[in-house]
């Protein structure tokens, strides 16, 4: 019999915290975070992605919390953080995104995203290269745009959304990892929780308008916008990852001046949950510059 593996195992022992901030300003939107490190210690944001949530990084808050105030979030429209009730752009996610590093008053982060979150994370460091210490590019989307990938995110979110029943959620989950031999239930039943909120069906096409391509050609990134970024970068890719192969990995990395980029065998989508040793490894070691 296959080992359970419970998000609440992977946070036993972590001295974690669960909340809500509502951002500065009239519209201040309630966003739900998980954190862990200490206040005085410099500050790292994590950030999921599409249709995602912050329990993509249970695995990760123990190790990181040690050097960083270590925060994972809901980010905009998605989990249990405000739904806008508008199409979801990438400007959208970096003024919430700024909005939250305003709230927490932090002025300097290192940033880590997966997927979408590297979207964001990658346009946060064009945009605000004031704010942005170090950044990592972690399966990040953003840089191109594949219709036979984008038509598979939209039936796969669509129809977890929209019915989500235990196999449409469990779809969508194994969908980012290359283990599908895994049931990662207790994945699925966060996941499932989520979806099946008052509204979400609404948000879940939101979430989607960055996988129509009108939508999506006018938010990519190029190597004008690559070549921007001054952070020190680390692009972290898989050997599996079902939404593009490694050289697409490697010419991120190209784009970016003095980019460091580390490949990562045996995972799919999310390598922070399915090799979290080997990830908090290569990703502390750039992080702490070593």
């Amino acid at each position: 019999m296959a080992e359970f593996e419970s998000v609440w195992s992977d946070l036993q022992g972590v001295a974690f915290e669960q909340g809500y901030l509502k951002t500065a300003g009239e519209a201040g939107i309630r966003t739900r975070y998980l954190r862990a490190g200490d206040p005085d210690k410099p500050v790292l944001m994590l950030l999921h992605g599409s249709g995602g949530h912050a329990e993509a990084y249970v695995r990760n808050l123990a190790a990181h919390a040690e050097y960083f105030w270590t925060w994972s979030i809901d980010m905009l429209g998605h989990g249990y953080t405000d739904k806008p009730g508008h199409p979801l752009e990438i400007p959208h996610y970096v003024e919430h995104l700024m909005a939250v590093l305003e709230t927490i008053g932090a002025r300097r982060v290192s940033i880590s995203g997966e997927s979408l979150g590297g979207w964001v994370a990658a346009r946060a460091a064009v945009d605000h290269p004031e704010v942005v210490e170090r950044l990592v590019l972690n399966t990040a989307g953003g840089s191109q745009a594949d219709p036979k990938v984008m038509r598979r995110i939209i039936a796969l979110s669509m129809a977890a959304a929209q019915d989500p029943t235990w196999d449409t959620v469990q779809a969508r989950i194994k969908w980012l990892m290359a283990d599908e031999s895994k049931n990662y239930d207790d994945l699925v039943a966060c996941r499932q929780r989520i979806y099946r909120q008052p509204g979400f069906v609404a948000a879940m096409r939101d979430i989607m308008a960055l996988q129509d391509p009108q939508i999506r050609a006018r938010n990519l990134l190029g190597p004008h916008e690559y070549g921007a970024i001054t952070a020190p970068t680390l692009v972290l890719w898989t050997s599996h990852d079902p939404t593009a192969g490694v050289p697409e990995g490697r010419r991120i990395a190209a784009m970016i001046p003095g980019a460091r980029f580390e490949l990562m065998s045996g995972c799919g989508h999310w390598p922070q949950y399915e090799d979290a040793k080997t990830f908090n490894r290569l990703h502390l070691d750039f992080l702490l510059g070593r």
